[in-house]
């Protein structure tokens, strides 16, 4: 699905500023009614794979917005939390939305990982809030090379893991003569 919906080549411009052969819009498949269904599937055997039990999931609004649902929705156990860029300049003026106790165990997401620098924030807010990050996940790792690095270094000693990769995903793109 990832390959036929969500996978398109030619020349883009990539928020890191840097330019690729392809894009992957993950929220084409991730917030399709099946792909939905699919993602929380995917991620939550993953976390099984990986003998992680969190209370809670989340990530960096908007990558990881249909992934946390998608997943809490799937478990009917494992509660959602985003993050946003910068706290709130109203309100509670709060960074975490949703799930928030401290100390909770919880496993951070994103739909694409190119530099990691969305991955890298979740992960540095949800530590300052409180929560004990035990892995971090994305949908889709670009495999540039500064990206996984980057993303491990700020996990550690919590462990990265990639559904898929670029490569994987442009295969079966390719594989389906689109």
């Amino acid at each position: 699905m990832l390959a036929k919906k969500s996978f398109r080549l030619g020349e883009f411009q990539l928020s890191s500023g840097g330019t690729s052969d392809y894009y992957v819009d993950c929220r084409v498949t991730t917030l399709d009614a099946r792909g939905v269904q699919l993602t929380g599937e995917v991620f939550l055997e993953e976390m099984k794979d990986q003998a992680w039990d969190p209370e809670a999931i989340g990530g960096l609004t908007m990558g990881a917005d249909p992934i946390v649902v998608a997943v809490s929705i799937t478990t009917g156990t494992v509660h959602g939390f985003l993050v946003r860029k910068s706290e709130k300049q109203h309100g509670t003026g709060q960074r975490i939305e949703g799930f928030r106790k401290k100390g909770a165990k919880v496993v951070i997401v994103d739909d694409v990982c190119t530099t990691g620098a969305s991955t890298i924030q979740a992960i540095e807010a949800a530590r300052q809030y409180g929560f004990e990050v035990i892995g971090a996940m994305c949908l889709i790792e670009r495999e540039e090379a500064h990206g996984r690095p980057a993303v491990e270094k700020a996990a550690a000693p919590a462990p990265f893991i990639a559904i898929f990769t670029a490569n994987e995903v442009r295969k079966q793109h390719l594989a389906l003569g689109i």
